[in-house]
């Protein structure tokens, strides 16, 4: 039998890598482009982007759009999600709760999760409001820009959050810095709380709120999020809190975590949602 060098395997492993980063880049600009294009944007030789995109149009995972030899994600990765989404514990488990958290509060409901080192919305339901609020899901945005992104890091170091988080990441949309000590000062606040709640970065007309999911391991591996106008939102935020608190200390226990407590809320979250 031959022997694969360690040469041959470092090859693959490259190839490997720019294919995972190829698919990445179009997940993230969600559009079409050439493969000359996608090599000039991500750095790489054209030689070996046009081998690896015929190599990926060739078993589905990449398609051509149009006919200006443009290529797009396939539909093959597709098929591939909804596998992995009947799996995944999380998401199979999470629709419901979802639609009832949206029904109960009339606002957006979402659950985030981290997508390498930046934010994304999983899965969203929207609320019955004639005007709703709504996000791209898998869209990737910068954690710092996001309530749930400090618990979603609330399990690492203040170094690894650093090591994580590019810095780039901590200039908020209005152009103003955060600095990486007030974020962290802000995840560990979250951690104790257990819940996170601001005026949101991106959007200044509404108030997020986000509370944590644990995994096995007690991590945090997903929040359940609320969107809401900000003037509901700060007029609701016990009830709106509550609500999170509960359908994320059942998504917790759904999946496994022998979650016992949630977090104490205050007696007068108890009261009826008003749904004028």
């Amino acid at each position: 039998m031959a022997e694969v060098s360690d040469e041959s395997v470092n090859r693959r492993m490259r190839g490997l890598d720019r294919a995972f980063e190829i698919l990445d880049f179009l997940g993230s600009r969600r559009e079409a482009m050439r493969p000359n294009e996608i090599a000039a944007q991500i750095g790489a030789p054209r030689s070996s982007v046009y081998e690896l995109v015929n190599l990926l149009l060739s078993n589905g995972v990449l398609e051509y759009r149009g006919d200006q030899g443009h290529v797009f994600l396939g539909r093959k990765l597709y098929f591939l999600g909804m596998s992995y989404h009947e799996e995944f514990d999380i998401l199979r488990e999470c629709d419901s709760i979802l639609v009832a958290i949206a029904e109960q509060t009339r606002e957006t409901a979402q659950l985030c999760m981290l997508n390498g080192n930046k934010y994304t919305v999983a899965m969203m339901k929207e609320g019955g409001r004639p005007f709703r609020i709504s996000s791209d899901v898998g869209e990737r945005v910068p954690i710092p820009w996001t309530a749930s992104g400090r618990l979603l890091v609330s399990h690492l170091s203040d170094a690894e959050i650093v090591d994580l988080i590019p810095k780039e990441d901590f200039q908020l949309p209005n152009g103003e810095w955060l600095p990486p000590s007030d974020f962290i000062a802000e995840v560990r606040q979250a951690t104790a709380s257990g819940y996170f709640t601001f005026r949101s970065i991106v959007d200044s007309f509404t108030q997020c709120f986000a509370v944590p999911v644990f995994n096995q391991a007690r991590e945090c591996t997903a929040t359940l999020c609320l969107v809401a106008p900000r003037e509901d939102g700060l007029q609701n935020r016990d009830i709106y809190l509550e609500c999170l608190i509960k359908a994320a200390h059942d998504l917790s226990a759904r999946i496994g975590t022998g979650v016992s407590s949630i977090t104490k809320v205050p007696t007068n979250m108890f009261r009826r949602l008003n749904r004028a």
